[in-house]
């Protein structure tokens, strides 16, 4: 469910990360600054850890970049550059939070569990709150007013990216590679089925209104708050 990006050029140190994080959702690892931006370039992902000291493109300009096409990824710098001046730099090109190596596996987890937690609105580490809807990401299970829906699979996957993206329009492309994958068989047209879907079920509720189609563009979650 939670996508979590890697960009460390050291392999090893690349496979420990990721034995780490794991745990906390589907992992991409790639090993340059030019990859890390490309993905980055997706917005598909939920936080990325960073190096500083990249081939191809430093973290610094990856971050900057990042930056500058207004991607609001949480972005984990983890780096051996531990002097204040790199520090300050990483939080002036928009990093949200450094962590030096070498470091202590809780301590990474507890960061990347926090960063998570304060960009996805988690409530309790593990469920999404809009409106009177709760999705548990542990049950995997859509409650309206204490009341199941019958939200599940791929669904529940669409219905929980739109709230963590609320106001954020979400093209074709974007919820496809996020929810199918780019090395999906299936073609474009599923995102329009599985949208439909979604809103049926959620007709009942009135939270149907609020997933607006933006044509030719893609969908938007108009918020919690854009009707009161």
């Amino acid at each position: 469910m939670i996508k979590l990006l890697v960009v460390e050029d050291d392999a090893v140190l690349s496979e420990n990360i990721l034995e780490i994080i794991e745990p906390l959702g589907e992992v991409t690892q790639v090993y340059t600054g030019s990859e890390g931006l490309f993905e980055l370039e997706s917005n598909i992902y939920d936080l990325v850890i960073l190096d500083l000291m990249l081939p191809e493109m430093n973290g610094y300009e990856v971050l900057a970049q990042a930056r500058k096409q207004n991607i609001q990824t949480p972005i984990l710098i983890l780096t051996a550059k531990d002097a204040l001046e790199d520090k300050i730099t990483g939080f002036e090109k928009g990093a949200d939070d450094y962590l030096t190596k070498p470091f202590y596996r809780e301590e990474l987890t507890m960061r990347v569990k926090s960063l998570l937690k304060r960009s996805l609105g988690l409530f309790d580490e593990n469920s999404l709150v809009y409106r009177d809807l709760t999705c548990s990401l542990n049950t995997k299970e859509v409650t309206y007013n204490g009341e199941v829906l019958p939200i599940q699979g791929k669904e529940f996957e669409l219905l929980v990216y739109f709230i963590q993206n609320q106001r954020v329009i979400l093209t074709k492309e974007q919820i496809f590679d996020r929810i199918w994958g780019f090395d999906s068989a299936t073609t474009l047209t599923v995102v329009e089925v599985y949208m439909s879907n979604l809103r049926k079920h959620l007709r009942t509720t009135g939270i149907d209104k609020d997933l607006q189609t933006l044509r030719n563009v893609g969908y938007m979650l108009a918020g919690a708050g854009a009707n009161e």
